[in-house]
């Protein structure tokens, strides 16, 4: 199966503007055409009383799912088994409780709190932004920059005292030997039995 290039392909502009081709006749032939000039179209006016806006869909709050926990519903927290039912009023008017307390609750709650936990939100990480870009960053860029450095001169230290003590300290404990006979163990056996 051969592909077609991109570059073979033409981009048509179409025009979906069905009404106004439906309006207008057609054109007469040539032949019965009149000199006169045909009338232009009538532009569309808008109705008088124009209704009010199409509501808008609600803007999504949460675009990254971060709170799909609190989704509650009802059937969540109330249900009712096949056999004990209650008066089918009261079963209504327990459910629109719920739903409206739920709601209201979160409302005032949410009038209450959501201003200053913005505000103590934004400010704490303003503070972290501001540490990071202006301590935190920097002091790991010095660091890398003037590792090396102090990496050769630890070494060097390392090298000059540290490596030959452990080395000496190293070689006097090769010539410690231990081993252990049957006798030994008889006798420990012994020692721990009285």
């Amino acid at each position: 199966m051969m592909m077609v290039s991109d570059d073979c392909l033409v981009e048509c502009k179409i025009d979906d503007s069905d009404e106004e081709q439906m309006n207008t006749p057609p054109p007469p032939p040539p032949e019965f055409a009149s000199k006169a000039l045909p009338p232009a179209p009538k532009t569309p006016t808008p109705p008088a009383n124009s209704p009010s806006p199409a509501p808008t869909r609600p803007v999504n709050r949460d675009p990254y799912g971060i709170n799909q926990h609190l989704k509650v519903e009802v059937s969540d927290v109330l249900a009712e088994p096949t056999t004990p039912h209650s008066i089918d009023g009261v079963w209504t008017y327990s459910l629109v409780g719920f739903e409206r307390t739920r709601i209201w609750t979160y409302r005032c709650l949410s009038l209450l709190f959501a201003v200053p936990l913005a505000f103590l939100c934004g400010v704490f990480l303003a503070i972290l932004a501001c540490l990071h870009v202006w301590f935190l960053v920097p002091c790991i860029q010095l660091s890398n920059t003037f590792l090396p450095c102090l990496r050769s001169l630890f070494m060097c230290a390392v090298n000059a005292f540290i490596s030959p003590f452990c080395m000496s300290l190293a070689l006097c404990c090769t010539q410690i030997s231990i081993s252990l006979s049957n006798k030994d163990l008889d006798r420990k056996r012994d020692k721990d039995t009285v």
